[in-house]
């Protein structure tokens, strides 16, 4: 050994391990151990190398080695903690880091690092409490405030953990990883201008964050800031190319500028690097869907039930899975999972599900109740959360496609297979005659329902609804009475339509699906926003024309004016992002021409 002493030796390796140079101290490590292979510090200390290198199994040897020759050490046992946390084994890393803690009490790392843990192990409560205890020890505990955020993010307590973060980095404003959670939750407050700032202010402190490039590429994307949004998924890439998530995320902003196969390509990246990503099946779905690829789309569309926010569609059914095979007398559960368009656009396979013989058990939202029952009137129609009877096999609606093979060759095509209730469908004639509670304006050539925006939670509305006055130009259409059907919290726009436009507010009396089916029995023209309605009227086989945004849903295809779906609608498509002009100049052309041909017909 050199002429230096081992305490001299230990001494610069610290220096060297300090400063990053782990290969110098790992090297000063060993030779100690050479002299002393009993040597506590110089074992646990190798094994904080090898944590910081990524060899976890290695660190955990190591430093079970250390505790073992010196078995009160808490920063042992703190970093041996931190090595079984990195291999997912949770209940170990607890059991260390409360071993920590038992050792030393005025330890705020070890407390912190026992927050993480019990977080990703699910206790939130638990956690909260450990990182409140981590800074009571030490108050301008940075990264612990910063933990503390992550575990009120979890808990969806937003403006809590917005508080936390601040903190964090008014403790330590260099603190990259604190600018980049308050980020995060700020996007996840909508405020998406402070969070584009916080990723930045990231970015600046640590220009090689990946993680703060993607979730840029996301603000930049939610902000409709597509080729911002793809430059920073790139960055994301260029520093980690291994970056599953950022390669998806890349998919994500291609497919909403129509870059199929390069959104495709960099979808199928992402699942080469992690093949369970689920977002990145679910986006790799809608590119194959959108294009007209059903069979490898459903199947790639299964993956959506692995995706974060599946949690509250998912039922925990002990029962199997419907295959699409004969049910032989056994009872069949159909639920609807998502949206009520969803809903009403796959009940269409109904018919064919009964032809397998067995019972049905139909679930959907309240809302559709009544207009499904009229289509199964032979089943059980029950309202999400009534007691489910006994049954032997589930499907979800959106799942038939898959078990039925559905391509373009075979789509259940035959319309009307939801109908209005005959009675209710004649008191909304007479009213629409001027004979009920309120006096409808006679005389109109057409009655048309306008529904212009969607519900501002589904994640594409900002490219989906528009405004009142993006209607202005059918204002100039005469010979046409317009009833509003928009409901929710836009139905208020209702008061305030284009200068000239006749629109009458029907939606208040709409009360679910089956209120909105005998109305729309009676209009002469739907003309709305890819929601609810156009599914509904397309079931109907009434005339419904659809406003698409650049990008389509997948289940509207590409580049024709009709849907495969339904044999009554037609479709107005954005001929660049944004743009509701040249959709609404073509809408109002086409129903001047409608206006006329009525007028011109004895």
């Amino acid at each position: 050994m050199s002429p230096m002493t081992v305490p001299q030796v230990l001494e610069l390796a610290l220096q060297h391990h300090q400063a990053g140079r782990l290969a110098e101290a790992e090297a000063l490590y060993r030779q100690i151990l050479a002299v002393d292979p009993r040597h506590a510090d110089a074992l646990h200390l190798l094994g904080v190398v090898a944590h910081q290198a990524g060899q976890n199994d290695v660190a955990v040897e190591l430093i079970r080695q250390a505790i073992a020759l010196k078995p009160n050490y808490p920063d042992a046992c703190n970093n041996l903690g931190n090595a079984l946390s990195e291999k997912s084994r949770l209940d170990e890393a607890i059991a260390a880091f409360r071993q920590a803690i038992a050792l030393q009490p005025n330890y705020p790392e070890a407390y912190s690092n026992l927050g993480n843990a019990l977080r990703n192990q699910g206790q939130m409560e638990e956690a909260i409490a450990s990182y409140h205890q981590a800074i009571a020890l030490r108050p301008d505990y940075s990264e612990a405030y910063s933990n503390l955020g992550n575990a009120l993010r979890d808990q969806g307590k937003l403006d809590e953990a917005i508080t936390a973060y601040r903190q964090a980095g008014a403790f330590d404003p260099n603190l990259a990883g604190a600018h980049y959670n308050l980020g995060n939750a700020l996007r996840d407050r909508g405020k998406m201008g402070e969070a584009i700032a916080s990723y930045r202010r990231a970015i600046a402190l640590r220009p090689n964050y990946s993680e703060a490039y993607s979730n840029l590429g996301n603000a930049l994307r939610d902000e409709g800031e597509l080729e911002e949004a793809i430059v920073s998924y790139r960055q994301a890439i260029a520093v980690k190319p291994q970056y599953a998530e950022a390669h998806c995320n890349l998919g994500n902003a291609l497919r909403e500028k129509s870059q199929l196969e390069e959104a495709s390509a960099a979808c199928r990246q992402a699942i080469a690097l992690k093949p369970n990503l689920p977002d990145a099946h679910y986006s790799l779905a809608h590119a194959l869907l959108v294009q007209g690829d059903f069979l490898r789309g459903w199947e790639e569309y299964e993956w959506r039930w692995k995706l974060k926010d599946a949690a509250s569609r998912q039922r925990n059914l002990t029962q199997p899975r419907w295959d699409g095979g004969p049910l032989e007398g056994r009872t069949l559960l159909l639920y609807a999972e998502q949206g009520f368009g969803d809903a009403i656009q796959f009940i269409r396979y109904l018919p064919r599900v009964a032809q397998g013989g067995g019972d049905l058990i139909l679930e959907c939202p309240p809302e559709l109740q009544r207009l499904f029952q009229r289509m199964a009137p032979g089943f059980l129609v029950l309202a999400r959360g009534q007691t489910l009877p006994a049954f032997d096999v589930h499907c979800p609606l959106l799942s038939l496609p898959r078990v039925f093979s559905a391509d373009l060759g075979n789509i259940p095509q035959t319309v009307p297979y939801l109908y209005a209730d005959a009675a209710e469908a004649a008191i909304w004639r007479e009213r629409l005659s001027g004979l009920g509670t309120f006096i409808y304006r006679s005389g109109p050539d057409l009655k048309v329902g306008l529904v212009w925006a969607g519900n501002p939670a589904h994640k594409n509305d900002r490219n989906r609804s528009l405004k009142p006055a993006n209607l202005a130009p059918l204002a100039e259409v005469p010979g046409v009475q317009f009833l509003s059907l928009q409901k929710g919290d836009t139905a208020a726009e209702t008061e305030t339509p284009p200068l000239g436009m006749k629109l009458v507010d029907v939606a208040e009396e709409l009360k679910d699906f089956a209120d909105t089916a005998a109305l729309l029995a009676n209009l002469d023209l739907v003309i709305a926003v890819d929601t609810a309605v156009v599914h509904l009227a397309g079931a109907m086989g009434k005339p419904v024309w659809t406003l698409l945004p650049f990008a389509p849903d997948w289940r509207w295809l590409l580049d024709r004016p009709d849907s495969p779906w339904y044999p009554t609608m037609r479709l107005f498509r954005q001929p660049a992002i944004g743009d509701w002009d040249s959709v609404m100049a073509g809408v109002r052309e086409h129903l001047q021409l409608l206006v006329h041909s009525r007028r011109a017909s004895p």
